[in-house]
């Protein structure tokens, strides 16, 4: 058999890292099987389980000396509690940090407005049945600048015709197409 915690304990106080090896072996896996899921998940991108776990065991083990091992497991509840305080220290950080919902009623909505939104959809549904009564050539090159985004020239190839051509009849068809939506 094993030495008992209290023998470890004071074999780390006198120096021996042996010790305190075999008395962390001992005690911190199941502190961290206490520890998992006790971080709530909101919290889980900036605090770890195994970070306060870790805090809390290099905490004690600079204050070994004042430690005072009463019991078999005495110091595994002592790293449980420092884990539960170190806990609650992280809890009380980010309620500080943490914004609160009204706050969020004072920015301003980066997307479009309701308003926006609906002259938008107002907007295409005129587009789109104005351009339906468009000749197949108008809806061709309206289609190809705007949509494909095409240049003058590719418009000239895509219709035979030469590009400072291509940009005149474009814009005779844009002509018809806000003639179109207008009505």
């Amino acid at each position: 058999m094993g030495l008992t915690s209290e023998r470890l304990v004071a074999l780390g106080r006198a120096g021996d890292r042996g010790a305190i090896g075999a008395l962390l072996a001992r005690c911190v896996p199941g502190v961290r099987r206490w520890a998992h899921g006790r971080v709530p998940r909101w919290m889980r991108t900036a605090v770890d389980t195994g970070d306060l776990v870790q805090d809390a065991v290099l905490a004690t083990l600079s204050r070994l000396d004042a430690f005072q091992p009463q019991g078999r497991r005495a110091l595994a509840g002592y790293l449980r509690t420092a884990v539960r305080h170190r806990l609650i220290d992280e809890l009380r950080r980010a309620r500080r940090w943490r914004v609160a919902p009204d706050a969020l009623d004072d920015l301003p909505d980066e997307g479009p407005s309701p308003l926006r939104t609906a002259i938008d959809a107002d907007t295409r549904r005129r587009y789109r049945a104005a351009l339906a009564h468009l000749s197949r050539r108008d809806q061709e090159l309206i289609v190809g600048h705007f949509d494909l985004e095409y240049s003058h020239a590719q418009l000239g190839c895509m219709t035979g015709r030469s590009p400072h051509a291509a940009r005149m009849a474009l814009t005779r068809a844009i002509g018809r197409l806000a003639a179109r939506m207008r009505d």
